[in-house]
């Protein structure tokens, strides 16, 4: 549903086969910098014939044996390139973010475990420590005992 709404939003948008070839055609009202994020978003239909007008995206439809070849775009097909562009720029943007959030997430949960199995091998390293020193300890005494003993 919200494709349509944006299909028709953007078909609103493109200029007419009337104003494409008419020099206000040339006159971008849109300023760099000041677009609203929904005449950003907003990526105009590049088929004409969708919409029963006969006409491409780039003007016209010529027929294929004709030879002349359009040099240059038109300044409207440029601004919907642009436009395009700037879409893709920003999904793949927040993709991008979407993945270092994912990443960092990971991180943290990783490195919430690794310090929960760092004390608890600490933990044990100390146990471990204390044992060694106390039969060391018995060790030694067993040993002088049995020196004592003999003499």
């Amino acid at each position: 549903m919200q494709d349509q709404a944006t299909s028709s939003i953007a078909a609103s948008s493109l200029p007419s086969s009337s104003e494409r070839s008419s020099s206000s055609a040339l006159h971008v009202e849109v300023k760099e910098g000041m677009e609203s994020d929904d005449e950003i978003r907003r990526v105009p239909e590049m088929g004409g014939e969708a919409a029963g007008l006969g006409v491409s995206a780039t003007g016209p439809v010529q027929p294929s044996g004709g030879g002349q070849r359009r040099r240059g775009r038109s300044p409207a097909d440029k601004e919907n390139k642009r436009l395009k562009r700037l879409l893709r720029n920003r999904v793949s943007a927040q993709q991008a973010r979407e993945r270092k959030k994912a990443y960092l997430i990971d991180l943290e949960a990783r490195v919430k475990e690794l310090e929960t199995k760092n004390a608890e091998l600490e933990e044990r390293l100390s146990t471990m420590q204390n044992e060694n020193q106390m039969l060391r300890q018995i060790l030694k005494n067993t040993t002088a005992g049995s020196k004592d003993g003999r003499k």
